[in-house]
């Protein structure tokens, strides 16, 4: 679905990916609708749009499901319709095992992570598919199909978003509605910030990973609607290890897992 003259919800909005997506959009001459749980960082990013941008904000929390399905009247009384939504608020888990988490802890992130995309799936599909043509993007992870040491839970929830989302795909052959999972390796956003999680040093002060950037990230994003992708991998990393997964799963696993050692001691 192409975003010229389309009405799109972007959750996460106030920074990061959801940020760089909702400035992306607004580029490609979309009306956005902006929704964040944090408002002064969701009115910084109506700020970076600029002046007469055809942006409005909207303060909601996506685990509130009153909330969430509250959201489609507001959008369409304020732009006359909802066209898309691309779902990019999420969390990470702290950096331990999964024997070191509270179930508080495991609570939060699957709440926000997997309910959360419930909610904003089924608030708005019922709107979408009365439009000529919409579109859902839902952002999972790398770790949502490899597991990664210290974000096992976080990997958890991505792992359903994942197949939701693919399911969802399935259903909704033969509609209007177009369907895409996004899988963002490491990218550089404030995640670990808004999730109150701090990202332990590597030992020795080892080379930190490669990320791809919050800019770079969102114009895939968009243009997997544009092209109306099954699937869109982020980041030379998610590539790579999308194709090791396939081919050895056993040894992708241990890699990552060696990789993680150092931040798990």
């Amino acid at each position: 679905m192409k975003p010229a003259g389309k009405v799109i919800v972007v959750t996460g909005a106030g920074s990061g990916m959801g940020r760089e997506v909702a400035l992306e959009l607004l580029r490609r001459g979309a009306k956005v609708a902006a929704v964040d749980v944090n408002e002064a960082t969701l009115a910084e990013t109506a700020v970076l749009a600029g002046p007469g941008a055809a942006i409005s904000t909207h303060v909601a929390d996506i685990t509130d499901r009153e909330a969430v399905e509250a959201l489609p009247s507001v959008v369409a009384a304020r732009h006359g319709a909802v066209d898309g939504v691309i779902h990019c608020a999420g969390i990470i888990q702290p950096f331990v095992k999964l024997a070191d988490l509270s179930y508080e802890q495991i609570d939060r992130v699957m709440n926000v992570n997997w309910r959360g995309t419930l909610h904003v799936t089924k608030a708005f599909l019922p709107v979408l598919l009365a439009r000529p043509e919409g579109h859902i993007v839902n952002i999972s992870s790398m770790g949502g199909f490899l597991p990664v040491p210290g974000q096992t839970v976080y990997g958890a929830s991505k792992a359903a978003v994942k197949l939701m989302t693919e399911g969802l795909h399935a259903e909704l052959r033969g509609t209007r509605v177009h369907v895409t999972v996004v899988f963002p390796g490491g990218v550089a956003t404030n995640i670990t910030q808004n999730s109150g999680v701090a990202i332990p040093a590597m030992a020795g002060g080892g080379k930190q990973p490669r990320t791809t950037t919050a800019p770079a990230a969102a114009r895939q994003i968009v243009e997997g609607m544009v092209n109306n992708r099954y699937r869109v991998l982020v980041g030379g990393d998610a590539s790579m290890m999308d194709r090791l997964v396939r081919l050895a799963p056993g040894f992708a696993a241990g890699l990552i897992a060696r990789q993680m050692e150092s931040l798990l001691r």
